[in-house]
C-alpha cells in the first residue's frame, strides 16, 4: 500500500505548475518544479507540503490580492483537487497571514477540494478574532465542507494537525460554534461535531457532559454527536456519561454492570517492564468477583508525551461474566510502536486495568530509545 505522503509527487507537482502558468503567465514554472522538488523522495508528508508550499511563496504574484485571482482562476477551471490543494493552504496560511480578509475567504474556496482544516490554525493562532467572527458567518454556508471546517479547524486536538492551546484550555469558545452545527443537516458535518465533543472529553469531561446534556434534551439530530462525542468518557465508565445515553444508575444494575461490584485484581504485571520504542509486552492479570457480576474490562494506556504522561488512551480488552469466586486470567499483548497519530516517547508508560470504569491495578513499563545494535530492532 502506498504511502500516503507519495501523493504529494513530482506529478503532482508539475501538474500544479502546469495551471499555475496558465492562470498566470508570469509564473515561473520552472523555479517553482524545481524548488518544490528538490530531494522530495527523502521527505515525510507535513515537510513535502512545506516545500512546496516554500516554492509557491517564491514564484507567486508577490501582490496578495494577484494572487488570490490566480489561485481563484485555477479553482474555476477545476484544478488544485485533492491532495494538490494540501500545499496550496498551506501557501495561503504562510504568505497571506496579515491578510486574513483575502486568506480566509480563499481557504473558505478551497476546503472543498479536500481539506484547509490544518491551514485555518495558523490563522486562529495569529490573527484570532478575525478568524473567529469568520467562523462564525460560515456555520450558515450553504456548503457542507465550509461549516465542517468549522468545526474540524477547531478541534483542540485534531489527528496530524498543530493543536489549538488556547482551545484546549478553555474549549468554550469553540464550543458555541459546536452550537449551531450539532444539528445540522449533513452527517459529514456532525460526525466532525462529534469527534470534537470527544476530544474536549480529553480535557474537560464536565464542560462535555453539561453539552451533552442540553444537546440530548433539545437537538432534533443531536442523538449521533451525543453517542460518538461522549465515546471516550463511555470507554471510561464515566456514570453520567452512561446516564445521558439512557444507562441510569437502575438500568446499569439490570443489565448486570455495578461500578461498585467487589472485585479483586491480583498477579498484575508485564511481562517486558522495560522494552525498546517498537518492542511489545504481555499485560497478565486475575480478577475475582465476590459474587457473580458482568464485567467490561478495559486497560488504558497513559503514553509518554513531550512534556510529560499523556491522558489516558483505553484499550477495550473484555466484556464478560465474572462467576462468584472464581478466579479469572486475563493476557494481552501491547505494542509500544508509532503510528500515524501518535509518536512514542522515552520514558515511564504507565498502565491501568479498569473494571466497569474503576481503575483496579497499575504497571509501569520504561519504554527506551533503542541503539542502533539493539536486537529487538531487528
Amino acid at each position: 500500500m502506498a504511502d500516503f505522503k507519495d501523493e504529494l509527487s513530482p506529478e503532482l507537482i508539475r501538474a500544479l505548475g502546469q495551471d499555475l502558468s496558465v492562470a498566470w503567465a508570469a509564473f515561473d514554472r520552472a523555479g517553482f518544479e524545481r524548488t518544490a522538488g528538490e530531494n522530495l523522495v527523502g521527505l515525510e508528508m507535513k515537510a513535502r507540503i512545506q516545500q512546496i508550499a516554500h516554492a509557491l511563496c517564491a514564484s507567486m504574484p508577490a501582490d496578495l490580492d494577484v494572487a488570490d485571482e490566480v489561485i481563484r482562476r485555477v479553482l474555476a477551471g477545476g484544478g488544485m483537487q485533492g491532495w494538490a490543494s494540501l500545499p496550496v493552504n498551506e501557501y495561503v496560511a504562510v504568505a497571506m497571514l496579515g491578510r486574513p480578509d483575502i486568506g480566509l475567504p480563499l481557504l473558505a474556496a478551497l476546503t472543498p477540494r479536500y481539506t484547509a482544516e490544518f491551514a485555518i490554525r495558523h490563522f486562529i493562532e495569529a490573527q484570532y478574532e478575525p478568524t473567529m467572527e469568520r467562523l462564525r458567518a460560515w456555520v450558515a454556508d450553504p456548503d457542507e465542507h465550509v461549516r465542517r471546517l468549522v468545526s474540524e479547524g477547531t478541534r483542540p486536538r485534531l489527528p496530524w494537525g498543530q493543536r489549538l492551546t488556547r482551545f484546549i484550555a478553555d474549549p468554550r469558545p469553540a464550543l458555541e460554534l459546536l452550537e449551531e452545527l450539532v444539528n445540522d443537516e449533513s452527517l459529514y458535518v456532525r460526525r466532525s461535531v462529534a469527534n470534537h465533543l470527544n476530544d474536549i472529553a480529553k480535557d474537560h469531561p464536565d464542560v462535555v457532559l453539561e453539552a451533552a446534556r442540553r444537546w440530548a434534551a433539545k437537538s432534533t439530530r443531536g442523538d449521533y454527536v451525543v453517542r460518538h462525542g461522549l465515546r471516550t468518557l463511555i470507554k471510561r465508565g464515566d456514570p453520567e456519561a452512561l446516564s445521558i445515553l439512557g444507562f441510569d444508575p437502575e438500568a446499569l444494575s439490570i443489565l448486570g454492570f455495578d461500578p461498585e461490584a467487589p472485585i479483586e485484581i491480583t498477579g498484575l504485571e508485564c511481562s517486558h517492564p522495560s522494552i525498546p520504542i517498537g518492542g511489545e509486552t504481555t499485560i497478565a492479570f486475575t480478577l475475582r468477583a465476590a459474587a457473580e457480576t458482568k464485567a467490561t474490562i478495559d486497560y488504558v494506556v497513559h503514553y509518554q508525551g513531550a512534556h510529560g504522561p499523556k491522558a489516558g488512551k483505553v484499550f477495550k480488552l473484555s466484556v464478560r461474566d465474572l462467576p462468584a469466586g472464581e478466579a479469572v486470567s486475563f493476557v494481552r499483548r501491547h505494542r509500544f510502536a508509532p503510528v500515524a497519530t501518535r509518536r512514542i516517547h522515552p520514558g515511564p508508560h504507565l498502565i491501568e486495568v479498569q473494571v466497569n470504569g474503576r481503575v483496579l491495578g497499575k504497571a509501569v513499563v520504561d519504554v527506551y530509545a533503542p541503539a542502533a545494535t539493539d536486537p529487538q530492532e531487528h
